[in-house]
């Protein structure tokens, strides 16, 4: 690990320790590690393990080894989110205390219900869009109910007319006008994880002074919701870089249901671990 020095560019890397490695991840982590490198910047390593039923030490230890046999090296000490929930849980309250969150009992199976029902169900980052049952309620029903498991979800329309018209510029796509309402009424917590994704990145990414979030362009739509969490904490805006996702030669994405072998196999059968990363920053994917 380099020491951290100096100012400039920041990126990082933050997988979560669900599963192995694949080259998916290789080839983000590269593209995120040689943004930082070639501007003389800093490249930071965050391990997103808030999801406490499938998160597992064996993969962190797994991720660190994997990301060395590339020849990756980052900056200063790695950040677990399962060390900042007190974090999350007060960016929630402030939320809270302005009412742009609200509870939300519904199961996966309620909603599933609904969606099914509506002629032509919305989809958004993730998945069909919440119908908004839940934000419907009462002070008196959400009081009578709060001892029931519930998730918190962001009241878009609300947080939408607070924060007012947003931007954000992506380097590849260009500038961008921010449109989170098209992503419904995302989940910030639940009762299996006491922070979303896209609350914990945001507040992470500020937290960790990048300047540069350097991702695959599946998640390009979640920075609208990220841009408004951003105008909604008084967070800075970092450059969006999202790239293009490896596939096969099929055109197929490469990910861990696609069957490939998974970094550390690569590893542990003796490939050379920098040729492959060399490959990968050429454009050429090796086959499986």
């Amino acid at each position: 690990m380099k020491a951290i020095s100096g100012n400039g560019v920041v990126t990082r890397f933050a997988p979560s320790p669900t599963g192995r490695l694949h080259l998916g991840h290789a080839f983000s982590a590269i593209r995120a590690h040689d943004a930082a490198r070639t501007r003389g910047g800093r490249f930071l390593l965050r391990i997103e393990d808030i999801d406490g039923t499938r998160s597992r030490p064996e993969h962190v230890e797994t991720i660190l080894a994997d990301l060395a046999w590339l020849g990756l090296d980052w900056d200063g000490e790695v950040l677990f989110q399962s060390h900042r929930l007190d974090v999350y849980a007060a960016a929630l309250e402030t939320l809270k205390a302005r009412r742009l969150v609200y509870p939300c009992f519904c199961t996966r199976a309620d909603i599933a219900r609904e969606v099914a029902a509506s002629v032509a169900a919305p989809h958004g980052v993730d998945g069909p869009i919440y119908p908004g049952t839940c934000r419907h309620l009462s002070d008196a029903e959400r009081a009578a109910r709060r001892s029931e498991p519930h998730a918190l979800r962001l009241d878009i329309a609300r947080a939408c007319a607070v924060a007012g018209p947003l931007g954000w510029y992506d380097e590849r796509a260009g500038a961008q006008v921010a449109d989170p309402a098209a992503q419904g009424d995302v989940v910030l917590a639940r009762k299996d994880a006491p922070a979303s994704y896209h609350l914990a990145v945001t507040i992470d990414d500020a937290a960790q002074g990048v300047t540069h979030v350097v991702r695959g362009k599946d998640l390009f739509a979640a920075t609208h919701v990220h841009r408004l969490l951003q105008a909604l904490l008084g967070l800075p805006t970092p450059v969006y870089h999202h790239h293009a996702l490896l596939t096969d030669a099929t055109g197929a994405r490469l990910a861990k249901r696609s069957g490939a072998p998974t970094l550390a196999e690569r590893r542990l059968a003796g490939e050379d671990g920098r040729a492959l990363a060399e490959s990968l920053r050429r454009g050429d994917v090796p086959e499986s």
